[in-house]
């Protein structure tokens, strides 16, 4: 397998991570979004998360980007201003390989310098390959919400992880 580089989401990325992230739109209950988006928007945000501090990572492999990872603030109110959501996706096709790790490492690496105090991380369940990689990161399971999201006909509940860095 070739090596992989993670370097910071740019304008570069934008129509990759978009296609990423619309597989899971498209066809799984992962993301409770249900259109599509195309790279211009996924750009926007982007640049939104990045323009307020927090980091939006690719990883790239031969040339072409499998995935990403960022963090946001957890809340807009001034006292959640050291808490951070942190979201990862994977090209569907690179995932079991890991990437998902190799990602939060360089994340939570960078939360860290940033005196980011605690990691907040929002899964759709059942997924247990999410709940694996956030556990493998010391997340703790702190929060089940049942029946908030509703996608594909069916209701589904949202477990919410959390560490202390």
């Amino acid at each position: 397998m070739s090596e992989w580089e993670i370097r910071d989401a740019g304008p570069q990325d934008f129509e990759e991570i978009a296609a990423i992230y619309n597989h899971y739109i498209k066809d799984t209950v992962v993301t409770f979004e249900e259109d599509e988006v195309t790279g211009e928007e996924m750009g926007r945000r982007i640049t939104a998360v990045t323009d307020s501090g927090f980091p939006w990572l690719s990883v790239v492999q031969d040339g072409r980007v499998v995935g990403s990872a960022y963090a946001s603030q957890w809340n807009k109110r001034s006292a959640y201003r050291f808490s951070a959501e942190v979201s990862v996706y994977l090209d569907h096709r690179a995932t079991g390989g890991g990437l998902g790790s190799y990602l939060y490492d360089a994340l939570f690496e960078i939360l860290k310098g940033k005196s980011v105090h605690t990691a907040i991380g929002g899964i759709a369940l059942p997924n247990p390959a999410s709940v694996a990689l956030h556990e493998k990161f010391g997340m703790e399971k702190v929060a089940h919400y049942k029946d908030v999201g509703f996608k594909f006909g069916k209701w589904i509940d949202v477990g919410y992880w959390q560490v202390i860095l």
